[in-house]
């Protein structure tokens, strides 16, 4: 037994330092994480600003390869891009990645929302979030959208000539997300909600350095301010639900109140409840906002796509009676025009990429990615790539005909597996309801002819995309 003993004793040191020898020889991508703290962040969000962002990430597969270490908002981070690439990061559990974002989100939006969750955790909140998310429970609420959509047209589009689309869909998805999923009426506390909303997401993405005169700081504030007016509404909403005077169904946040456990007690924390709703703000005010622009702008330069739309929801706007409503039927009838809103977020994503970060020492693509690193990967580059979509700059929604021709993790706007958007249905919903108003009701042309667009951090067109719009039927 002695001899065992010292047999092994003897071996554990060389098997360490093979291990450790072994380990040495993997690498870190190539690269530099530059000057601490900043890092490429700076470099980053101008070329975004500019919309170089694509040529500026080029610029380093050139130099680098498709693996490559820099520093982004603090951290050291590797950038990564690709099918494969798509699919690690979506089909990787939370024992190699986590789901854990750049300090400046995290402090801003919270460290209880789907976005930093992983785990049971994770799967906990989002089963609840998509309980009142889902198709089935979606379909009661196309009526009241379809409301909130023609109110805004009714106070924003009728007699006017010349508007700016991406402020007025902002407006119209912030009142969206106020009526359906918050319940907040229209007021004095949902024009307060919006200002504090506004400055909030001004620094999600950025250098966390908290001084007074920077973005990060004002928005840290903001943040604060929206937390309390939704902990606020949180109370009334609880109030009403345990003395039965709302439905489970009501809105979000009361759905979200209703899910008990053992003891009657609440499985989702008011914490949770308040990161998420935050998280579901921004998600819902900017994504929807920026494809419902983009898709106007789109149309615009494409008349033969347009009088496709057109026909498509003439069509379903023909068999209507006068003052009747939408149905999810109708919306499920709106197959080409959903194909259209899918070729615009290949072209112009409204998520550019976004971070994970390594729990442990991995190996990716033959390098090293030490245990704490964050992993950014960008989906601008996948949708964009000549050998999966063929003349990629080219706007032809017919690639979507039959969309399960096209390779897994190729397409990944709304993310993919087990952390899929739960808001895609909702975002889908507000699309089709929102196009089918503009479309038959009014036609457009650009005031602006050049096709330039910032992201901050995401796309926004020249101006705010200024039309000259014509009525065609009464609202």
């Amino acid at each position: 037994m002695n001899i065992i003993v010292t047999i092994f004793l003897f071996l554990l040191p060389v098997f360490l330092l093979l291990v450790r020898r072994r380990r040495s020889l993997k690498r870190v991508p190539p690269g530099s994480l530059g000057i601490p703290i900043i890092g490429q962040s700076l470099g980053m969000l101008r070329a975004m600003k500019a919309n170089t962002a694509e040529k500026w990430l080029e610029e380093r597969v050139q130099r680098y390869g498709p693996i490559s270490k820099l520093s982004l908002f603090g951290k050291p981070t590797v950038f990564i891009y690709g099918q494969a690439a798509n699919k690690f990061v979506f089909t990787s559990d939370c024992s190699v990645l986590t789901n854990q974002q750049p300090q400046s989100v995290k402090m801003i939006l919270g460290d209880r929302c789907l976005l930093e969750l992983n785990g049971e955790d994770h799967k906990r909140v989002r089963d609840a979030l998509v309980s009142f998310l889902k198709p089935d429970c979606l379909k009661r609420y196309v009526g009241k959208m379809e409301e909130e959509v023609r109110i805004h047209l009714e106070t924003c589009w009728k007699d006017k000539q010349i508007i700016k689309v991406l402020p007025l869909m902002k407006t119209l998805t912030f009142n969206i997300i106020c009526s359906l999923l918050f319940g907040l009426e229209r007021g004095s506390q949902r024009d307060q909600m919006v200002h504090y909303f506004e400055q909030m997401i001004e620094g999600v993405w950025s250098i966390p350095i908290n001084l007074p005169f920077m973005r990060f700081n004002r928005s840290l504030k903001a943040s604060k301010d929206v937390q309390k007016m939704l902990k606020q509404l949180i109370l009334e909403k609880r109030h009403e639900f345990d003395n039965n005077l709302a439905s489970s169904h009501q809105d979000l946040i009361t759905c979200l109140l209703s899910i008990r456990g053992e003891n009657n007690q609440e499985l989702i924390s008011e914490t949770e409840i308040i990161h998420n709703v935050m998280l579901i703000m921004v998600a819902g005010y900017d994504t929807s906002s920026i494809l419902i622009t983009f898709i106007v702008r789109l149309l615009a330069k494409n008349p033969n796509i347009y009088a496709a739309v057109l026909k498509e929801q003439e069509e379903i706007a023909q068999i209507k009676s006068p003052g009747e409503s939408l149905t999810w039927e109708d919306l499920v009838k709106m197959k080409y025009t959903w194909r259209v809103a899918m070729e615009t977020m290949r072209m112009f994503p409204p998520v550019f990429g976004n971070f994970r970060q390594t729990v442990k020492d991995i190996e990716y693509g033959g390098y090293l990615i030490p245990k704490g690193w964050q992993i950014f990967w960008v989906m601008a580059k996948t949708h964009m790539d000549s050998s999966i979509f063929q003349e990629p700059e080219k706007f032809d929604p017919a690639r979507f005909e039959n969309s399960a021709s096209l390779p897994p993790y190729n397409f990944v706007p709304f993310g993919g597996g087990a952390r899929i958007c739960p808001g895609y249905e909702f975002a889908k919903i507000e699309t089709l309801v929102t196009i089918h108003y503009l479309v038959t009701h009014f036609t457009w042309k650009l005031c602006c002819t050049d096709d330039f667009f910032s992201r901050d951090p995401m796309p926004v067109p020249t101006q705010g995309l200024p039309i000259q719009i014509v009525p065609t039927k009464p609202l």
